[in-house]
């Protein structure tokens, strides 16, 4: 609850006001009276549809269902949390609630004898036993229980002991004779309610969950910059939950703006329709140095430049390591200079006023001392500090600001990448990660495609090397395994901050996911900067001492019998350098229906790429 807590603070502090959660007079008859927001209205539709696709992402205890239904009111959402756990989905009970729900399939009795008079108990759940109250009220109506005895019922059902159960069946049954069903029914209804018992949900806590999901699709909803601000806030321990929830941002149109020493605070908060990263985020930087910079900053204004922000600050914030964190994150990039030329001064800049900031500190002189003439500026210890224009390669200015911030923020260097990866991708990472791809069987194959962040190579007890890679796309990021065959195979093509696409079977361990690959093909990107507007190309490797006439012929007819339309490029590689040669459109090519395949087979694995 600690997250909601955190969404409600962030519109308190944006709105002024508090959230008062109070019974809504619009409530439709079937739904059970609950507190909530006079302004929220639990027959709005827009809420319920939000927990029924992508834009369930980050709303409470509702993110991980599938509902497999469009839900419609506040027991769809009710039912729902009831029926997503392990014991429901291995009898399929959620799918067979969608279905009669939608008309896809008939609506049976449990037994014929009994269908009138469990009707007024069942009917709300399609004529599925989803609660346990349902089974305490069945015991009640067909065995004459008193609610004592049927919860007693209950809680055997639940413990699955035998004995236990055998004895409450003779006690169930003489119920049942003594109110004149037939053996027939009373052996169908307890072989459907026994297995049930065992995981049915608590209807009460069922709602509970399901209104607080509500609660939070209504702030995504309404409030999404500050919904989504409190959101990162309570995940900033996790950055794999960040990097999907700042996905979810760019797909709400909601821009997350890196930290900055004038507008940021200590957490995620909204700015207007956008967010502002908190500085507490940033690798080296205390709470108490932001709490510093941000008390600074009201009582001296705003901070117009580095050394300004020197002249400022207090002891605390004028440390080297903590000024080039910021620095890498991004944090002054409001005051106009380059991330490279504050690294390059930063060090001779601390230096040359922490001296006069420890006697400033004991209240021995200001900074500038109090000469205010025209000549005082020149008199400043930072006055012989001149920055230049210069900035870092893209790449390696987002590589210092993920570096800092665990992610890439004020862009991604797959950024115009999109579509270069998309032919070899048929699930987003973070639709892998998120859950959103089921898992089968476990030896289903998924085609995934990104950029690896980080490699750890290993040596297994036989003595065989392999590799666990990072591989992250622009959404999320997941660990794909390369053991020791695949990893002979692909090894030259696993180095940090290159493009890959990657073959293989989700693995699913303690709730974490993974990739075993068993192929990989490393994707040139370096289109999406050059020329964002044509169409990648397919290349093929080729070691220059190789190529022969008898060569030529084959790679001739192979790319013949797969015609298409994207562009063939040859990489003829030698000792000496690399040369790439665009072939004529009569080789243009399909690379689907096994072109990869005959590739490998002439020309050996990692013999091509995309671009």
């Amino acid at each position: 609850m600690g997250s909601t807590a955190q969404r409600r603070g962030n519109l308190r502090s944006r709105r002024g006001r508090e959230l008062g959660w109070q019974l809504s007079q619009n409530l439709p008859k079937e739904d059970f009276p609950v507190p909530v927001d006079p302004f929220v209205h639990l027959h709005v539709h827009t809420e319920y549809s939000m927990l029924d696709g992508a834009a369930k992402v980050g709303a409470l205890f509702a993110e991980a269902e599938r509902l497999g239904m469009p839900a419609v009111g506040i027991g769809d959402l009710v039912a729902a949390n009831a029926l997503y756990r392990p014991g429901p989905m291995d009898v399929n009970a959620h799918l067979d609630y969608a279905d009669r729900k939608n008309g896809r399939k008939a609506i049976e009795p449990i037994h014929p004898d009994l269908e009138d008079d469990l009707r007024d108990i069942l009917d709300e759940t399609y004529g599925l036993i989803v609660y346990q109250e349902q089974i305490m009220a069945i015991a009640q109506k067909v065995a004459g229980y008193s609610l004592g005895r049927a919860d007693i019922l209950r809680r055997a059902m639940g413990k699955k002991k035998k004995s236990v159960l055998d004895q409450e069946f003779e006690g169930f049954q003489a119920g049942m004779r003594a109110n004149g069903y037939r053996d027939e029914a009373i052996t169908k209804l307890w072989e459907t309610v026994l297995p049930f018992a065992g995981y049915a949900f608590n209807k009460s806590h069922a709602a509970g969950y399901a209104l607080v999901a509500y609660w939070t699709a209504y702030l995504k909803a309404n409030y999404p910059a500050e919904y989504m601000a409190g959101l990162l806030t309570s995940n900033g321990d996790n950055k794999d939950k960040m990097a999907v929830y700042l996905a979810e941002c760019r797909r709400m149109g909601v821009k997350v703006l890196s930290p900055d020493v004038n507008d940021s605070r200590d957490t995620f908060a909204a700015v207007g329709s956008d967010i502002r990263f908190g500085m507490s985020a940033i690798r080296n930087v205390g709470s108490n140095v932001v709490a510093s910079i941000v008390t600074t900053r009201k009582e001296k204004g705003r901070y117009t430049s580095f050394t300004d922000f020197l002249d400022k600050s207090e002891i605390l914030a004028c440390n080297k390591r903590v000024i080039e964190s910021l620095i890498k994150a991004g944090a002054f990039d409001s005051l106009g200079h380059t991330r490279m030329s504050l690294v390059q001064h930063h060090e001779a800049a601390v230096d040359a006023v922490i001296g006069l900031k420890r006697q400033q500190a004991m209240g021995q002189f200001d900074l500038f001392g109090a000469d205010t003439s025209e000549d005082s500026a020149d008199a400043s210890p930072l006055a012989h500090l001149h920055f230049t224009h210069e900035e870092w390669p893209r790449k390696q200015l987002l590589s210092y600001e993920r570096e800092m911030l665990g992610l890439y923020v004020s862009a991604h260097p797959l950024d115009g990448a999109e579509r270069l990866l998309a032919p070899y991708q048929d699930t987003g990472i973070a639709d892998l990660v998120g859950g959103e791809r089921e898992f089968g069987n476990g030896k289903e194959q998924l085609k995934i495609a990104g950029m690896i962040s980080g490699i750890q190579r290993r040596i297994n007890k036989n003595g065989h090397p392999w590799a666990i890679v990072t591989l992250e796309d622009l959404d999320a990021s997941v660990e794909v395994l390369f053991f020791p065959k695949s990893y002979e195979m692909f090894a030259d093509c696993l180095m940090e901050d290159t493009a890959l696409a990657v073959k293989g079977r989700i693995n699913e361990r303690e709730g974490t996911i993974s990739v075993f690959a068993s192929d990989a093909v490393p994707v040139d990107i370096s289109a999406a900067e050059t020329d964002p507007g044509t169409d990648p190309a397919f290349v093929i490797k080729v070691p220059v001492g190789r190529v022969n006439q008898s060569l030529v012929a084959e790679l001739k007819r192979t790319l013949r019998a797969h015609t298409g339309t994207t562009p063939v490029q040859l990489k003829l590689q030698s000792p000496r350098g690399t040369t790439r040669l665009a072939l004529s459109s009569d080789y243009f090519v399909s690379t689907e229906n096994g072109l990869q395949g005959e590739l490998k087979g002439l020309l050996g694995a990692g013999c091509f790429e995309a671009y």
